[in-house]
C-alpha cells in the first residue's frame, strides 16, 4: 500500500529538502511582509501619509491574502499542490518588485494586493504538501519548524531596514526583498506532486512512481507494488461540506482561531516599528529594538515545536495563546526601553510559536480531498482580522487611545481565543492524516 510505505520512510535528504525549500519560500514571504512594517514609518513621511493611510496599506495586503488563500486552497484539491504554489510564489516576487517602483499611495496599494494575493495563496498550500510528506510521529515538529522560517524573513527584513533604509531608502528594500524569490520559483520546479493528492484523483502508477523514488533516494529495500490500491476516503470538495457534521465544529473552532491570531499578529507587528518610533526612539534605535524583538521567534517557535508532538497541539497553542496575552498586556504599559524590549521579546516568542502550531494543527483537521480547501478558507477567512487591525489601530491613534488601549485590545483577542481553542478543539498529535476523519466520537 502506497500510503503504509510512504509512512514508513525514515526521515532523510528528501524530508529536510522539502523542508528547506518550502521554507525558503517562508522566509521571503515573512521579509517581503516584514519590510513594509519596517518602510511604514519612512513612507508616512515622505509621502505625509495619515495614519488611516498607513494602515491601508498594511491592510490591502491582506485583502489580497484573503482573496489568495480561498481561491488557491480550492484550486489547489483541484490541480495540485505544487502547481499552485509554484505559480503564486512567481505572482508576488514579482509583484513586490513592481512595489519599488511604486509612484503614488494608490499605485502602491494596487501593488500590495497582488503580493498579499501571491502570498496568501501559497501559505497555507505548502504547509498542506509538508504535512502530507511529513510522517506522523514528527508531522508537529516539521510544520512549526517550517513556520520557523517566517522568524529569519522578519530577521532579515530587521537587517535590510537597519543597513539600507536609513541611507538608500524604502525603493532598495522592496527591490532586495523581491529577488531571491525567483530562485524559490526555480527550485520548486523539481519538487514532487503529493503522494496523497495523486491517490485522492486516482493517479496510482504516479503516487506508486513517487515512492519508489523515494525509497531509493533515502535507501529503502523496495519490491513493485502489485494489487489494487485500496481508495482514500471521498468528501465532495465544497465550501458548504465544510459545515457539514463533523467539521462544522472544526471549521467554527479554526476561522475563530485564524481570525484572533491573525486579527493580532498583524494588529501589532505592522505597526510596531510606527508605535515604538512614537515612543519616542529614533528611526535607527526602533530598527534596533524591534530587531531585538524579532530575534525572540526563533526560541519560540523551537520551544513549541519540541512540546506539539508532546503536549499535543491543542494545550500547546492555547498555552501559547494565553501568554501572549499576558505578554501584550505587560508591553502595552511599559514605559522603559528595557521593558518595550523585554515584554516586546517574550510576546515574539508566544506569539509566534502559537503560529507554528497553527499551520500544523489546521490541515489535520480534514480529509486528504478537502483538505487545501479547509486550510485555505480558513486562513481566508482570518486575512478579514487582518485587514481590519491595521485601519483599527491607525482609527484609535488618531482617535487619542494610548498605547496601552490598543495592546489591551490585543490582549483580550489572545485570551478569548485560547479559549476558544480548550472548548473546541480536538487533539490530533501523531495520529495518520487519514484517520482524522469523519469521527463523530472525537467531537
Amino acid at each position: 500500500m502506497v500510503l503504509e510505505r510512504l509512512e514508513a520512510l525514515p526521515v532523510g535528504r528528501f524530508h529536510y529538502k522539502l523542508l528547506g525549500v518550502t521554507g525558503l519560500g517562508w522566509l521571503f514571504d515573512s521579509m517581503d511582509t516584514g519590510l513594509i512594517a519596517f518602510i511604514l514609518p519612512v513612507l508616512a513621511k515622505d509621502w505625509n501619509l495619515l495614519p488611516g493611510q498607513m494602515g491601508m496599506i498594511g491592510s490591502i495586503g491582506l485583502i489580497g491574502m484573503a482573496l489568495g488563500a480561498v481561491v488557491s486552497g480550492t484550486i489547489a484539491d483541484k490541480i495540485g499542490r505544487k502547481k499552485v504554489f509554484t505559480l503564486t510564489v512567481l505572482l508576488y516576487s514579482i509583484a513586490s518588485a513592481l512595489c519599488a517602483l511604486s509612484w503614488d499611495y494608490s499605485s502602491l496599494l494596487v501593488f500590495r494586493f497582488l503580493v498579499g494575493f501571491g502570498l496568501g495563496g501559497e501559505l497555507p498550500v505548502a504547509a498542506t504538501l509538508v504535512s502530507e510528506y511529513a510522517p506522523s510521529a514528527i508531522r508537529g515538529r516539521f510544520i512549526v519548524l517550517l513556520e520557523s522560517f517566517w522568524a529569519l524573513g522578519w530577521i532579515a527584513a530587521a537587517c535590510i531596514a537597519y543597513l539600507f533604509i536609513p541611507q538608500y531608502g524604502w525603493r532598495l528594500a522592496f527591490l532586495i526583498g523581491a529577488i531571491p524569490a525567483i530562485y524559490v520559483f526555480f527550485i520548486r520546479l523539481h519538487m514532487p506532486e503529493s503522494v496523497r493528492y495523486l491517490l485522492s484523483k486516482g493517479r496510482v502508477e504516479e503516487a506508486r512512481n513517487i515512492v519508489l523514488k523515494l525509497e531509493d533516494q533515502l535507501g529503502v529495500a523496495s519490491v513493485p507494488f502489485n494489487g489494487e490500491e485500496p481508495a482514500l476516503p471521498q468528501t465532495k470538495a465544497s465550501f458548504f461540506t465544510l459545515w457539514n457534521k463533523p467539521f462544522r465544529r472544526r471549521t467554527i473552532m479554526l476561522w475563530l482561531l485564524w481570525f484572533g491570531i491573525i486579527f493580532s499578529y498583524y494588529g501589532i507587528f505592522m505597526w510596531l516599528p510606527s508605535l515604538v518610533f512614537k515612543q519616542g526612539f529614533t528611526v535607527v534605535k526602533t530598527f534596533e529594538y524591534v530587531l531585538i524583538m524579532t530575534l525572540a521567534q526563533l526560541p519560540g517557535y523551537y520551544s513549541a515545536a519540541w512540546l506539539v508532538d508532546r503536549l499535543g497541539r491543542k494545550y500547546t497553542l492555547s498555552l501559547y495563546l494565553l501568554l501572549s496575552g499576558v505578554a501584550s498586556y505587560f508591553f502595552g504599559n511599559a514605559t522603559t526601553a528595557a521593558t518595550i524590549m523585554g515584554w516586546g521579546a517574550v510576546m515574539s516568542f508566544f506569539n509566534l510559536g502559537a503560529w507554528g502550531v497553527l499551520y500544523t494543527y489546521t490541515p489535520e483537521l480534514y480529509p486528504t480531498s478537502i483538505r487545501a480547501l479547509g486550510s485555505g478558507w480558513a486562513a481566508g477567512f482570518g486575512r478579514f482580522g487582518g485587514m481590519v487591525a491595521p485601519i483599527l489601530v491607525g482609527i484609535m491613534i488618531g482617535g487619542g487611545f494610548s498605547f496601552g488601549n490598543v495592546f489591551f485590545m490585543f490582549a483580550s483577542v489572545f485570551v478569548v481565543v485560547a479559549a476558544v481553542v480548550l472548548t473546541l478543539g480536538i487533539e490530533t498529535k501523531k495520529c495518520d492524516l487519514e484517520s482524522i476523519t469523519a469521527d463523530p466520537a472525537k467531537e
